[in-house]
């Protein structure tokens, strides 16, 4: 079995430095007495196998007792390390390619425990359906249930997250039933929905204006650093081959591949340190540096961010924000500061397992902080079909079991003497129509262009990219980006 060869590795290792020293600080009596440990560990595991394997009430699973042992020794350890059986491997490098059979929705757990829609995916068979961000999946009603479910539809209330993504996935062509509760309905209402193809695009870009870019950035995959450095290039050849401002969106990017997040920030960088790594292992502590090719200062630039904001999208906020290469604007963000590395095991399964905290170019780490924007700008909750943006009791970092806590003084929020003035939340003020977070954005993109033209700016990229004269503000009232 592959844990117990694996404990066995690290003890003899362990004995053996030990051993070199024996003769100023440890006895070889202490040596034998930490294996003897090990091996009793083992045998009370194996000792509680064998009574529930001959003495419970029905007969059981061997191979699932044994990966549910797996499975919950991880747990203990803390919200990110996990076991992944077979099927749930394949699904997570599935996600990571960004194609996949199912449902086509992002979700969210909720504080109450049930699954939230954070938005339908457009174009797949959940938005066609009618499923809306804001909705609550309170039960999954499979076609074919697993084998231990005693009922056909079962409550999402508590169920883990991944878990769910594996139920509502399956064959293209198969059916699934899930019963969502919205607000103005009296009680949960059944949705049947076809499971299709749902191809995720990573990156989304498009024009604001001439020489003004929206870029969000759903998830990091395999292909997104390569997607968003062709589709901007696109735009610059669109908008004349000048930018004179950039809005990055990372809200509500729950992370994925760190390579990816590394070459992500790099495009907008063309030196100095983009994150590094540490932990206990020294392949686990890593530097991880801007190359020349980055696009430089160039441009101004906004970089958006939520409490959904998470993992190597913070890493790429903090980098660019650290670097002074872009203002943060947004809400604080999620706050998971830890490196997963994901180990697969022999028969097929998967390993994810906390090996590593990593920090900002400035030596911060975001664990259970998150990045703290330079200027705070609270997005209001919005009814209807608009974007579902605002999550104030969204759960972060800090509200899951077994987090590691905050690390040195990243409690401390990140002062920025040169971001612009006037900060802004609009909590408590009634929801506007538009996306309050890009509006402000764009506003602080045109004044800051603008005020770097009115005082000689030395960069020449920014004095040719700036807009003759600054656009009135009411330009932005009534616009849907």
């Amino acid at each position: 079995m592959p844990l117990p060869t694996g404990r066995l590795r690290f003890v003899s290792g362990f004995v053996a430095g030990l051993c070199t020293a024996a003769f100023v600080v440890v006895s070889t009596g202490a040596a034998n007495g930490l294996v003897a440990s090990r091996y009793q560990e083992l045998s009370l595991f194996a000792g509680v196998l064998k009574l529930v394997r001959e003495n419970y009430v029905e007969e059981v699973d061997e191979t699932r007792l044994v990966r549910g042992a797996v499975r919950g020794m991880l747990e203990d350890l803390d919200p990110h390390s996990s076991y992944l059986d077979p099927d749930s491997h394949k699904e997570m490098q599935v996600d990571t390619r960004g194609e996949f059979h199912g449902l086509g929705i992002e979700i969210m757990k909720r504080r109450d425990g049930f699954i939230e829609v954070v938005a339908p995916i457009d174009g797949t068979p959940a938005a066609r359906a009618g499923l809306r961000a804001r909705d609550q999946v309170v039960a999954i009603c499979p076609t074919e249930p697993p084998k231990d479910w005693d009922e056909p539809c079962r409550s999402t209330k508590g169920m883990d997250l991944h878990d769910a993504v594996l139920l509502m996935r399956g064959p293209r062509g198969s059916r699934i039933t899930i019963q969502v509760l919205r607000e103005g309905f009296e009680q949960p209402e059944p949705y049947s929905i076809v499971r299709d193809v749902v191809k995720v695009e990573s990156v989304e870009a498009r024009l604001l204006e001439p020489g003004l870019v929206y870029a969000r950035i759903r998830s990091f995959q395999e292909h997104t650093a390569d997607d968003l450095r062709r589709k901007v290039e696109a735009l610059r050849e669109k908008s004349g081959g000048t930018f004179h401002g950039f809005v990055l969106d990372l809200r509500d990017d729950p992370g994925g591949l760190l390579d990816q997040a590394v070459k992500v920030a790099d495009f907008w960088l063309s030196d100095g340190l983009i994150v590094y790594t540490q932990g206990r292992v020294e392949s686990q502590r890593q530097e991880f540096r801007a190359r020349r090719d980055g696009e430089g200062p160039g441009y101004p630039m906004v970089v958006l961010v939520n409490a959904g904001t998470a993992s190597a999208s913070e890493i790429v906020a903090g980098a660019l924000q650290d670097q002074r290469r872009a203002l943060v604007l947004g809400a604080p963000t999620f706050g998971k500061g830890s490196v997963q590395t994901v180990y697969p095991l022999d028969d097929g399964s998967g390993l994810r397992l906390t090996t590593a905290l990593y920090y900002t170019p400035a030596g911060r780490s975001i664990q259970a902080v998150g990045i703290v924007p330079d200027i705070v700008v609270e997005q209001p909750s919005q009814g209807g079909d608009a974007p579902e943006r605002a999550r104030p009791h969204a759960i972060r970092e800090r509200d899951l079991d077994g987090h590691f806590g905050p690390v040195g003084d990243a409690a401390e929020p990140r002062p920025r003497d040169d971001a612009p003035a006037g900060e802004a939340s609009t909590e408590g003020r009634e929801a506007p129509a538009e996306d309050l977070q890009l509006a402000r954005a764009v506003e602080v993109l045109k004044s800051w262009t603008y005020f770097e033209r009115m005082r000689g700016s030395d960069d020449p990229a920014t004095k040719a990219a700036a807009p003759e004269a600054p656009r009135p503000r009411a330009s932005l009232e009534g616009r849907r980006p």
